[in-house]
């Protein structure tokens, strides 16, 4: 059904990549950006009410189809680990005005994403509060015409590109009340917001926001007041699966690379692809990325048709993030010294997949999710 935006993807990331290197991080991200808009491919980040790609038959018209990202990404994410996360930062940042925007707001913000014209980002992490956002203390607090927000975000991809952020906030309640948080759409430009970037060990654009009495209107409000878990959890049971799609891209580039190392590279008077040991490396690679491969599909299928899919989204997630380290790892192994040095493909795989597994809920907290849903609410 998507073969055909796969291999439009596919030509488009062999081709954009090479324009990536050299760049330093900023430069990077803009660059990869501008490449996805030309191509039209961040509209598949948008639902198609609000501009974006028009998914027939795959999911509704005011949401994203999760088969089309998941694909993309996994395309994306096998050649550059750039193209992937801007594509999907258009999504999660914009996804959350998508559910609880106003008409108006909608149709100031998402087609713009759509053509890249507006970068978004999706600000929910704090230092006290990661796995367990309830435990955001940025508060927003009425005013006169809108809201004041005060506090901090850390980890926010897009910090300091974005033009405007999608913001947890508390307004009401203490600190662990779930109840008492909303969302909010919050300018880049606005006065008393400040951004800090920090390094991290695979390139991606990332930073702390600060707020201090930021002041914005009350049509930047989404939702109603306290909906603010209901849009994010909304959104990120929407954009997980597509990590788990992205882990797979990762590992498909890592089990090719093994294969031409293996097949190229001689010891002991033969090519190291005749040894069996290594034979079994590989076919225990493909097996494991196969699955999860089949695991994202099944994740993907049941979220857009509306199935009840936690569980599904959360065996996918599990899976294809920790076997995409497992595939990376044994890829450096192959590689030997050229494995761990800086600026080989197999090096970069390393690093890249490595905060797949924390990011967008750890691998901890899907399995807690499973073993919840396998018990049935018996414990």
């Amino acid at each position: 059904m998507l073969d055909w935006l796969i291999d439009e993807v596919r030509e488009f990331a062999s081709q954009g990549t090479p324009t990536l290197a050299g760049l330093d991080e900023g430069a990077a991200a803009h660059a990869a950006l501008a490449l996805l808009a030309d191509e039209g491919l961040l509209a598949w980040t948008v639902p198609e009410r609000d501009g974006g790609a028009d998914t027939g038959e795959l999911c509704e018209a005011d949401l994203v189809s999760v088969r089309a990202l998941s694909r993309v990404r996994d395309e994306l994410a096998y050649h550059s680990a750039m193209l992937d996360v801007m594509f999907v930062m258009q999504g999660l940042g914009s996804f959350p005005v998508a559910l609880g925007g106003s008409e108006a707001l909608r149709a100031e913000l998402l087609p713009a994403v759509a053509k890249g014209e507006l970068i978004a980002a999706f600000a929910l992490t704090e230092t006290g509060a990661g796995s367990n956002v309830a435990q955001v203390a940025t508060n927003a607090r009425r005013s006169e015409t809108g809201w004041i927000l005060n506090g901090s975000k850390t980890f926010i991809s897009n910090a300091g590109l974005a033009d405007f952020y999608t913001v947890l906030a508390r307004t009401s309640g203490e600190i662990g009340d779930a109840d008492g948080l909303s969302m909010f759409v919050v300018p880049s430009g606005v006065e008393g917001l400040r951004t800090e970037n920090f390094e991290v060990m695979s390139p991606h654009p990332i930073g702390d926001l600060f707020f201090e009495d930021v002041e914005i209107s009350e049509g930047n409000l989404l939702g109603e007041e306290g909906d603010g878990l209901t849009l994010a959890f909304g959104t990120l049971g929407r954009f997980r699966t597509s990590v788990a799609a992205a882990a797979n891209g990762f590992a498909r580039r890592a089990l090719d690379e093994s294969c031409d190392r293996l097949l190229e590279r001689e010891q002991f008077g033969r090519p190291l692809a005749t040894f069996q040991a290594l034979r079994f490396d590989l076919a225990e690679m493909d097996t494991r990325l196969r699955a999860a491969q089949l695991l994202v599909e099944e994740a993907a299928t049941s979220v857009d048709c509306g199935e009840l899919s936690e569980r599904s989204v959360a065996r996918a997630k599990l899976y294809a993030t920790e076997t995409a380290g497992y595939i990376c790892d044994r890829a450096v192994q192959h590689f030997g010294g050229l494995g761990v040095k800086r600026g080989s493909v197999v090096e970069h795989l390393y690093r890249d997949v490595r905060a797949l597994r924390i990011y967008e809920g750890t691998s901890e907290i899907q399995k807690l999710i499973i073993a919840k849903d396998v018990l049935g609410g018996r414990r």
